[in-house]
Formats: C-alpha cells, structure tokens, sequence
C-alpha cells in the first residue's frame, strides 16, 4: 500500500515546503482548483496540514488522489451528500437534541466518492501530513500525524457543533478545531519547514450580515482569523529565521454552505475560482513571501452585485458582477469556468454584444469564445443572485435591474 502523494517531495532537493490548508466547510472544493495549480507550478510540498474542511483535501491527497482528479471528484459530488438527517424521534427531545444531524452521509457517500481511503493514508510517503483536531475534554488542538488517522478522527476534524454530534473516541470527545485555530503554522515550524503555504478559504472583510446562520459564521471567522493572527505573532517573537509565508485566497468571501447546498454555486465555480486565484498569486509572487500580520487573509468588500452560473456549449462558467452600477456603463463582468473536457480557465469575462452574451475564457493561452442561450435558462434563473451585505429590498431590486439590464440589452 505505500506509495507517494502527487505533491509530495520524497527525497526531491528544494526548499523545505509546508501545505497547511485551512478550513472553509464544503467551500474546500475551492482548494483543489489551488492544488492543481500548485502542482502545474511544480511545488513540492515535506510537510501538509489540514484544519476542518481542509481535512478533507489533505485525506484525499494523502489517499494518492492528485489535484486533476480531485477536481474532477468536487465537481461530480452529489453535495447534498453531506447531510445526514436523525431518526425522526430523535428530533422530538427538542432542546436536548445533540445536533441536526450526524456523519452518515460522510461516511458512507462523501469520502468515498473523494476517494479518501485511510489504509492508503497512513502508507502515504515522502510527505509528512498532519490532521488537526479539537481534544474537547482537555480543550485543546491535537495534531495527529497520517499515519495514525483513522476514519473517527477524520470525521472528527469536520464535526461542528450544532451540525453534528462529538466524536467519542478512547473515553474522549473530539470536535471540529476551527473554534481553537483554522490552520496549524506552528506544526509546520516545529517541524523545520522554511516555506509555508497556507490555502484560505475563509471570509475575513468588514461586512456583518443580519440572521442566525451568518452570526454563526461570523463567530467562525473571527475565531479562525484572529487565532491566526495570534498565531502568527507568537511565532515571530519567537522564530528566527521566520519562514517564507505565501498565502492564496480569493479576493472576494466566497459563498457560503448553503448557496453550495443549494446549487447557487457549484463546485465547477469553486474550482475554477481556485485554479484561477493560485495562478494570479504564481504569476505576481515575491521570492520573500509576505509579511506576518493581519492583511494576509484580508479580502475586498463586495459592493452591490449580481452572481450567476451558465452551463453552455463546451464549458460552464460563474460570472459575478461585482458592481452593478459599474456594469450598467461597462457592460462586462469577471467569469471563471471549466470547459467539458476538464481543462480550466485561469480568467474569464462576459462582454456583450448588443443583446448577445459572449464568454470569454483564457484556457492553456488560448481564447476560447463561448456564446449564451437560453437553453439552460432556469438554471440561469435559480443561480441568479445579489451579492453584498445589503438588505433583501436592495438585493432583490439588483436583481430585477440586472435582468431589465439582459432583455434590454
């Protein structure tokens, strides 16, 4: 069963490199895109670290899956596959119920449709992975070296409370470790590691959004950012020479679960979304890396927006207008997409031309033109949303502008 991981570096020379890939929930589909990138780059990685939903990539590299396939395994996963619903008479113990839901549907659909095999895990060589998970009975993170995963603390390091009830394991309970950190730097020194590169996926702007669900993801990026921070200043205090810092993300926050859940994004845009930022971040990176503070997982606010996927002839895209009022005068928007034999963009725009949507994608130094129509017209519909921290009146009046905007022409 031994064998080496795509992205691994055996006995490979080179700089002493750490993947340390953050947490993110289903959004992680957006990390593969990055890996593959990685990988064209030519990266080789002695150490990789995997926090929450980052778990779930490390498991599937670590099983031999390599990026290309891993992107392809996001983009044909049935997500409605991660829930996982209790017995009916479970939910009737009302405020004593333990969570919604449990990890069936991890188990038994999601990890082996990603391939993730944990035999193939801990014989995983030339690579040094380490899974992050929350001791709740002594709160604290343990970092459990690949090979001596097994299957309850992989399902262990994607268990968030409320969602899904604690793993119990050797007379301990284990939980999801994003509320302690979302990425394990300090692993990755200990280990000696001279290079880091931390994939993120988590939102860090300014916006606060109304209702239940966004507070509760709002205490996770707080918990998971400023634990970083935090992080990050001890290890300067304390670390000479600090270690290169390299750190892809997406410009904007990306959707969160439930757009995902619900088809509003798919992994296609995920994907595409990570291939594309990795690529901008390679092509404009320092040899010195970045520097330890705050700004390394910050992102724009969005303004006023529209979002929207098309599946046409030859590819599928994900536009995002991310300023309706800039779109009405420059009638172009930023696109990212995947074509149908599995090659992806590193950009993409749609322009128009009269009332004729054009896609434009830079696939391998190529242009490739994709042209609309309507035959995926309610998937058009369905996808279709405002963007930004604003008020449903607001997002609901982008919308039906930028619709007026499409007949109009």
């Amino acid at each position: 069963m031994d064998h080496v991981p795509a992205l691994a570096a055996a006995d490979a020379p080179g700089p002493q490199r750490s993947l340390i890939l953050a947490g993110g929930g289903m959004r992680v589909a957006y990390q593969a895109g990055v890996l593959r990138a990685l990988e064209e780059e030519g990266l080789l990685f002695v150490h990789g670290d995997g926090t929450s939903g980052g778990t779930i990539n490390l498991a599937m590299l670590l099983s031999g899956v390599a990026p290309a396939e891993m992107c392809e395994r996001w983009r044909t996963l049935r997500v409605r596959d991660f829930a996982s619903l209790l017995p009916l008479q479970r939910y009737l113990r009302g405020p004593k119920l333990m969570a919604f839901g449990d990890a069936d549907g991890l188990v038994r659909r999601v990890f082996p449709h990603l391939g993730v095999d944990v035999e193939r895990i801990r014989a995983a060589r030339g690579i040094e992975g380490t899974f992050n998970v929350c001791d709740y009975t002594e709160k604290t993170n343990v970092a459990v070296p690949h090979t001596e995963v097994d299957l309850d603390l992989l399902v262990a390091g994607v268990t968030l409370p409320i969602f899904m009830p604690p793993v119990r394991r050797d007379g301990r309970l284990y939980v999801d470790s994003v509320w302690i950190k979302d990425a394990n730097p300090t692993e990755a020194v200990r280990r000696g590691c001279d290079e880091l590169w931390l994939v993120w996926c988590i939102g860090n702007s300014s916006a606060y959004r109304p209702g239940l669900f966004n507070q509760y993801v709002h205490m996770i990026e707080l918990s998971a950012n400023g634990g970083l921070f935090e992080e990050l200043a001890h290890l300067r205090a304390r670390t000479d020479p600090l270690p290169r810092l390299h750190v892809i993300k997406p410009e904007f926050p990306l959707p969160l679960d439930p757009d995902f859940y619900l088809g509003r994004i798919d992994a296609d845009a995920l994907v595409a979304a990570g291939y594309r930022d990795a690529k901008v971040y390679l092509a404009q990176r320092s040899e010195e890396g970045l520097p330890w503070d705050s700004s390394l997982t910050r992102m724009r606010d969005p303004a006023l927006g529209v979002a929207f996927a098309r599946r046409l002839r030859g590819g599928r895209v994900r536009v995002d207008v991310r300023d309706l009022a800039r779109f009405r005068s420059e009638r172009t928007a930023e696109a990212v997409g995947i074509l149908d034999d599995g090659r992806i963009a590193r950009s993409g725009a749609l322009r128009f031309e009269g009332r004729r949507q054009v896609y434009e994608l830079e696939v391998d130094g190529d242009r490739v033109v994709l042209a609309g129509d309507l035959r995926d017209l309610l998937h058009f519909l369905w996808s279709l949303q405002a963007t930004g921290p604003y008020s449903l009146r607001r997002r609901l009046g982008a919308v039906l502008r930028f619709v007026w905007l499409l007949v109009r022409g």
